[in-house]
């Protein structure tokens, strides 16, 4: 899954030919599935705009530029969300990794169940294993998963890792001995702050992406952040 430069442009172009495709579906008219419901009762949604958490946690949101896997932005807004329990789980991370020297820096927290589906629509099958089934939902569209990175307190500048963000290769994965060594211990300090009090846990193919514990307490939603009123997601 290491691709060269050729196939990674190849599979570029074709990315972004269907995005046009079935974007374009997807922005003129109603989804052909909506999001799956059942399982429950659900606590009530309660999302939290992360930036409100600490003027430390900084913003890299991918998909609201075209510096993502798909070249174009999905995102209308620079936003990013979490529930509150894994909002102020994850200010406590930052909190603790504040005092080694990093901060966190956020590429995604709640995705709305609509951006879910255009991903796997767009995305080949035999590479499908880096997003979500949108028959079953991401945990993301319930507001308990984060992407994220680590930048030095001392000049701003993210932390380099093994792979890039949303690299579908096997650099991604929380297992690669490849790379370099002050890249792999990046990626291991920034698994020990969101792991250490057992609220978060890493997806093993995605170095970047931790999930909440009680994800499944929340109900998958597909809410578009202009609907999110500020004042209302903010901490308390």
């Amino acid at each position: 899954m290491n691709f060269t430069s050729d196939r990674r442009s190849s599979l570029h172009r074709t990315v972004l030919c269907l995005v046009f495709t079935v974007g374009s579906a997807w922005a003129g008219s109603e989804s052909p599935m909506g999001p799956p419901t059942g399982g429950g009762p659900f606590r009530a949604s309660d999302l939290v705009e992360l930036v409100t958490l600490d003027p430390g946690i900084k913003l890299d949101i991918r998909y609201a530029t075209s510096n993502n896997f798909i070249g174009r932005p999905v995102y209308t807004e620079a936003r990013a969300f979490l529930q509150r329990p894994a909002a102020e789980a994850l200010l406590a991370a930052h909190q603790w990794l504040r005092t080694k020297g990093y901060g966190i820096v956020i590429h995604d927290g709640y995705r709305p169940w609509a951006i879910t589906k255009l991903f796997w629509d767009i995305t080949p099958p035999e590479q499908r294993i880096f997003v979500a089934d949108p028959a079953t939902g991401s945990r993301h569209n319930r507001g308990c998963a984060v992407d994220i990175g680590m930048y030095e307190l001392a000049n701003g500048r993210e932390v380099a890792m093994p792979g890039e963000y949303d690299e579908m290769s096997e650099r991604s994965f929380v297992t690669y001995t490849g790379g370099t060594a002050a890249a792999r211990a990046a990626r291991d300090l920034l698994r020990e702050a969101m792991e250490r009090e057992g609220y978060f846990f890493v997806l093993p193919e995605e170095w970047w992406h931790y999930d909440y514990k009680d994800f499944r307490e929340y109900a998958i939603e597909d809410i578009p952040f202009s609907a999110i009123n500020r004042a209302s997601a903010a901490a308390p």
